[in-house]
């Protein structure tokens, strides 16, 4: 029977010595926990697709693909410095626009630090990448110079994810915080932990509060790795009050008829995250689900992390 343990977010420190060998079948348990060396090097393929569903009908579906480069920076007993290089990047999408907008962020380098578990600290290069994306989003500007402006505003926006520490911690790099979503503890097999976590609220104002559980799902002892899963889900009042509110600004803005918010019915926002991970804290596989949905329209982003 699986057992259920409530925790606050405090499951995410480790206590005790580390010691190499991360699955321990003698009593079920695994220790996600990062052993990299100074130089070490992975490539990664990832795939983004973005499907819209009304009523039961898909609207639209959108694929980008783009490899990266991981490179081990530095390596000691506090902390790791961790390099993603973006390359490769591809869209199914056929108009020259999409295109261009998916190669902002061509051979782009994010430079970020771990602790010494691989847990998540913080950017380190954040100003060079706003400096990078606004130099890109310049250039772009000048070729959509005769769209009339909307591509300004779709440019403007996408500077504005890249604009802080913050921005580009929260919103800009999903797939790195994918990646590290289970690293820093040690899970025992069957049992569900339970918390609360703050989530970016991306139209602005206080961040969501959020339920979420993880847990351990399989241990293979033979292949040295482990399944871990994760579900996360914001709060549904709070994640309704602040759609009105944005949607209300905006159409204001726009000079629109202002939202009724009997409109926004069964407002929902669910992660569902599953990875593969190695007794190295090396990824495998990964996936995240992110499922939006308002009354009769679902919006999925589905981002699959697979080693190369």
């Amino acid at each position: 029977m699986i057992q259920k343990n409530k925790i606050l977010t405090a499951i995410f420190l480790l206590n005790g010595l580390i010691m190499f060998g991360q699955i321990n079948m003698a009593d079920s348990t695994a220790q996600v926990i990062t052993y990299w060396d100074k130089g070490e090097k992975q490539n990664y393929s990832v795939a983004v697709e973005k499907i819209k569903i009304k009523d039961s009908d898909t609207t639209s579906r959108e694929l980008t693909t783009y490899d990266v480069e991981i490179t081990i920076l530095n390596s000691n007993n506090k902390s790791y410095t961790i390099q993603w290089f973006y390359k490769n990047i591809t869209s199914n999408s056929k108009n020259p626009t999409i295109q261009k907008l998916m190669n902002i962020i061509k051979d782009m380098k994010v430079i970020f630090k771990t602790n010494e578990l691989g847990v998540f600290v913080e950017v380190e290069n954040w100003k060079e990448i706003k400096d990078y994306i606004q130099k890109a989003t310049t250039s772009l500007k000048k070729d959509f110079k005769d769209m009339n402006g909307q591509m300004d505003k779709v440019l403007n926006q996408i500077e504005a994810t890249y604009s802080t520490k913050e921005a580009i911690e929260s919103a800009s790099i999903k797939d790195i915080q994918q990646f590290h979503t289970f690293h820093g503890a040690k899970y025992k097999l069957g049992e569900i932990l339970e918390g609360k976590l703050k989530v970016q609220n991306l139209f602005g104002g206080e961040p969501f509060d959020s339920d979420f559980s993880v847990y351990l799902d399989e241990i293979n002892e033979p292949e040295n790795n482990y399944i871990m899963r994760a579900t996360q889900e914001v709060n549904k009042e709070q994640l309704t009050n602040a759609t009105f509110d944005y949607l209300t600004i905006m159409a204001k803005n726009m000079k629109i008829d202002l939202p009724k918010r009997e409109d926004l019915k069964d407002l929902k926002n669910e992660t569902l995250t599953a990875s593969r991970i190695h007794g190295t804290g090396w990824v495998v596989y990964s996936v995240q689900t992110i499922t939006v949905t308002s009354d009769n329209v679902t919006n999925i982003e589905e981002r699959i992390i697979e080693i190369k």
